[in-house]
């Protein structure tokens, strides 16, 4: 199993994420890929990467909520480093309008300069959507970018996934959110979306699939995922796996 999406560097994890690595590892995860949120996650997240660099990969981006009055002077400096980093894409970036939409304007800003730097870097983009999906396909259709596309932690229904694809045709990251009872929407989301355009994420440490909800989240518990959407798809869990796994190795040139 690849797990496309974890923060384990993030305060949560006592020991800057090495035992959450290694517990992943032991429990099948093969890989884990590693997006930025921030200036300050930059360091713990690099030093994760470098400790465990044959199980992690990194993605360095400016997450939608964190964009401030300077996230020009951010963005340029992150883009340094994506150039003198190996990183397998951009992220997470994108739209956030749930906590609060006073930073609307900038947000889209800072997307689409996100977009055209993966662009200009050939890099894909782990895009994060919160409450703002037409803005964020405004963007995406501004900026038209040619680079794979990531809806990372898609919850959303049937309708949702045609109407992104009137857009774009991207990868959709499927986290624990899927075994909650009340996902209903998103179970049947999967079919609509199909095997070939699915990732496995956790999100750790948020969001943590069932039997784990209400706990921190860890890469390890990426099987439930795994469970779950080998069921909405009607097929056997390897079967799943070997898929998504191929996925993820094509979308981040693993």
């Amino acid at each position: 199993m690849i797990d496309t999406h974890s923060h384990p560097y993030l305060p949560e994890f006592d020991d800057g994420g090495k035992g959450a690595v290694d517990r992943a590892l032991s429990a099948g995860v093969s890989h884990i890929i590693l997006p930025n949120v921030d200036i300050t996650s930059l360091e713990p997240m690099i030093a994760l990467h470098e400790s465990r660099p044959d199980a992690t990969s990194i993605a360095i981006g400016l997450h939608p909520t964190e964009v401030r009055e300077d996230w020009e002077k951010v963005v340029e400096g992150m883009k340094e480093i994506l150039q003198d980093k190996k990183c397998v894409a951009v992220g997470e970036v994108g739209m956030d309008l749930y906590w609060d939409k006073s930073h609307e304007e900038a947000q889209k800003k800072a997307f689409a300069l996100q977009l055209k730097i993966a662009e200009e870097m050939r890099l894909p983009v782990i895009i994060h959507c919160r409450e703002a999906l037409d803005e964020t396909l405004e963007v995406i259709e501004e900026v038209k970018p040619t680079v794979p596309l990531i809806f990372h932690s898609f919850t959303g229904s049937p309708d949702d996934v045609r109407k992104i694809r009137k857009v774009c045709n991207p990868m959709f990251g499927i986290n624990g959110v899927v075994t909650f009872k009340n996902a209903k929407s998103l179970r049947e989301s999967i079919p609509e979306i199909g095997i070939d355009y699915l990732l496995l994420e956790t999100d750790a440490p948020y969001l943590a699939p069932v039997p784990h909800r209400g706990k921190r989240n860890e890469s390890a518990y990426l099987v439930h995922t795994l469970n779950a959407v080998a069921n909405a798809l009607g097929m056997e869990p390897g079967e799943a796996e070997e898929a998504t796994d191929r996925n993820a190795r094509k979308t981040f040139s693993l």
